[in-house]
């Protein structure tokens, strides 16, 4: 655990060189540490760089937060929790590897902070119809279904995590969200990953930023759904070790 602003938050360290910008694994809306699966321990494994995952107030083992989350949840952890945690810890000019809700917050971070790279699976810049049908999906699931029951063996507060999540999603206030004017500052490197098959997301969100991002962005299409890094973990670490590679 670490305390920021008297909070505490879950998070793996895992060691690596001195000589190569650190990586910081930004988890999706539902996620913590445990639920990457071990997947931030392998691209650590296999790099060779210091790795840390962390969990998001109200996910994993972290503390509940204390004020009800709003529709901009995103922007307020890239401004605030990001690099308050990388400078806690001493994370250098990180790489951000975040998937779906945490790929957004890695790009929002990457637009206010210096990083040296960015990796976003599944990552989302503003909302499609279809996707919302899908979270509506999940909240049957977790009310009338075993959801709920499955979170709470990854969740010290299934509630607070999927709510967190779910009723921002469903807010009407979020129909509108649009970050894709906010890419614009990334010079970073940008590495995207999608499947064709992803229920949350179009091919869109990786064409924007492509687009609006100052920086180079390389695109990865995969054959699977939401989650490249667990559906195809090899194809996905392949990608993710070769963009880090290249980095400077």
């Amino acid at each position: 655990m670490i305390e920021l602003d008297g909070l505490r938050y879950e998070y793996d360290d895992v060691p690596g060189s001195d000589d190569r910008a650190p990586l910081l694994f930004l988890h999706e809306g539902l996620g913590s540490v445990g639920l990457w699966r071990g997947f931030h321990r392998r691209i650590a494994s296999e790099t060779g760089r210091r790795t840390v995952a962390y969990s998001r107030l109200g996910h994993g083992r972290s503390d509940r937060p204390r004020d009800p989350r709003t529709v901009s949840f995103m922007s307020a952890e890239a401004g605030s929790v990001v690099p308050a945690l990388c400078t806690a810890l001493g994370l250098d000019r990180p790489v951000l590897v975040g998937h779906s809700d945490g790929a957004t917050i890695a790009l929002l971070a990457a637009a206010s902070m210096p990083v040296s790279g960015v990796v976003v699976l599944a990552p989302h810049v503003l909302v499609e119809e279809f996707a919302l049908a899908a979270i509506r999906s999940a909240r049957d699931a977790f009310e009338t279904g075993d959801l709920r029951t499955r979170l709470a063996r990854h969740h010290d507060d299934p509630d607070a995590a999927f709510r967190g999540w779910n009723d921002m999603w469903l807010a009407p206030g979020f129909r509108d969200w649009d970050v894709r004017d906010r890419l614009s500052p990334i010079t970073a490197p940008v590495l995207g990953i999608q499947g064709d098959d992803d229920p949350y997301g179009s091919f869109v969100h990786v064409r924007s930023v492509a687009e609006r991002a100052a920086g180079p962005v390389t695109i990865t299409e995969l054959g699977c759904g939401h989650s490249p890094h667990l559906e195809l973990p090899d194809e996905t670490a392949t990608a993710i070790t070769g963009f880090l590679a290249d980095l400077p």
